[in-house]
């Protein structure tokens, strides 16, 4: 049977920082994140089964993806566990929805993180293939399965 991959687009905004850089992304600024996943797998064969001719419904992969990563990101502050929950605080309601990763919140460790979230979740037929995270339009990080066996 024949391998067919699959690719779903999401948007959202979020805002961070960058812990002890040494450029502009130390001070807290936004963007508006597009994020491809790409899963692979074979189409169902069993004609009894109503996702007949699909490696995976769009609808269950748009439900896993805005479940695990986009629900939680979309409008929030990202920040690495390195800066205190007080200077958190000391921004308010600008702060309500925050979140303190164990990772410096760069594209690249976002991606990793994506990554192991949502291979614990997809249905066992389907595999993780790659995801891709532009955070300017021009300017984008790439995570690929085969690269990290």
């Amino acid at each position: 049977m024949a391998k067919i991959r699959l690719t779903k687009e999401f948007r959202f905004e979020s805002a961070h920082a960058l812990y002890n850089y040494d450029g502009l992304c130390r001070n807290i600024h936004g963007h508006s994140y597009i994020l491809q996943v790409t899963v692979i797998g074979e189409p169902e064969t069993d004609i009894n089964n109503p996702k007949l001719g699909m490696v995976m419904d769009f609808g269950e992969l748009k439900d896993i993806v805005n479940r695990e990563i986009v629900k939680d990101l979309d409008h929030a502050v990202v920040v690495s566990n390195k800066v205190s929950k007080d200077t958190l605080l000391q921004l308010g309601q600008m702060s309500e929805r925050s979140f303190i990763m164990d990772y410096q919140p760069t594209c690249e460790n976002m991606l990793i993180d994506f990554a192991d979230r949502l291979q614990k979740v997809l249905p066992p037929k389907v595999k993780l293939h790659s995801l891709k995270l532009n955070e300017t339009a021009n300017s984008f990080a790439e995570w690929y399965a085969e690269d990290n066996i």
